[in-house]
């Protein structure tokens, strides 16, 4: 199979990258591509509701959204991205081309269920396809060596079941590769190995620097934009207590499409204004618009920051 050499590690790029093979190539293609730490949601997915959004800020982790759906996940420098583009009915018959090429090096991998490849009962890989007229593209993970502690933070919203589950859940149902390939001293001989076994000897596709510019612009007029990262998220319903000095606060609310739809605060507080107020100052805004508030006229003696805990921001 022909390739595409993408040496880019920013999401947002590479993103742009995956629907530029999809929508604007002819050939059947495939590209192994890495990220820098990034959490990258499903095209169906709720920003707010999927992602610890302040960890992620806190450690300098990049929020994505790509074109195809299924869950979030998080990449690093340690995990091994793929994808395969070309006409539909050609790439139906990709599916099982990474298990494939997994047992050509040693893995007794197989797929499995909906989207899995699995290896000794724990799952290495995930994907997801998208079709795009006459074109699908599937695109999906391999661990190699991804930081377990980072992936659980990062996919774990405060109270789900997942920061419950810990790194130890976690790492037993998921697998590393590098454990089971001693031969390869890292993750660069691995790529070029797996390289080796879905290319054959079939030649490079370079693209041009006009086609290198549209992914860039797409890039930046979509995959980095809030209202596709952001904005693209369904209507998602929170309910958040914390205590400040002025009492408890109690944060009823709906982001539709990234801004509120719906908000109420109850609780034992004081404040030297409603809260009704705040609440209605904020309809229709995003979550950051807090920032130009005063906040303790409503909840005396809480700073900004102090309340900005209630709310699922960055």
């Amino acid at each position: 199979m022909r390739y595409v050499i993408n040496p880019c590690t920013d999401a947002h790029w590479n993103m742009a990258h995956d629907e530029f093979l999809l929508e604007g190539l002819k050939e059947t293609v495939f590209s192994l591509w890495q990220n820098a730490p990034s959490v990258i949601i499903g095209l169906n997915q709720s920003a707010y509701a999927e992602v610890n959004l302040p960890y992620l800020e806190a450690h300098g982790i990049k929020l994505a959204r790509r074109v195809t759906g299924g869950g979030a996940v998080y990449h690093d420098l340690g995990n091994l991205n793929y994808s395969i583009a070309g006409p539909a009915k050609v790439v139906e018959n990709h599916y099982d081309t990474m298990a494939e090429a997994l047992r050509q090096l040693g893995i007794p991998a197989e797929r499995t269920g909906r989207n899995d490849i699995m290896v000794n009962g724990r799952k290495c890989s995930g994907w997801a396809k998208r079709l795009s007229k006459d074109r699908m593209m599937i695109h999906g993970t391999l661990m190699w060596d991804v930081d377990l502690k980072a992936l659980t933070e990062a996919l774990a919203v405060p109270g789900s079941k997942l920061q419950a589950a810990g790194i130890a859940s976690v790492q037993s149902r998921v697998c590393n590769l590098r454990s089971l390939l001693p031969q390869f001293k890292d993750i660069e001989s691995f790529k070029a190995a797996l390289h080796g076994a879905l290319a054959g000897e079939d030649p490079e596709i370079r693209l041009t620097d006009t086609q290198k510019a549209q992914v860039t612009e797409l890039k930046h007029k979509k995959f980095s934009t809030w209202e596709w990262v952001y904005g693209r998220s369904p209507k998602t319903e929170f309910s958040t207590t914390k205590k400040f000095p002025c009492g408890t606060v109690t944060a009823h609310y709906t982001l539709t499409h990234g801004v509120f739809s719906e908000l109420e605060f109850t609780g034992d507080f004081i404040g030297s204004r409603p809260a009704e107020e705040l609440a209605t100052k904020l309809l229709g805004k995003r979550p950051e618009a807090v920032l130009q508030e005063n906040v303790k006229d409503y909840f005396e003696g809480t700073t900004v920051p102090e309340f900005l805990s209630v709310f699922p921001l960055p």
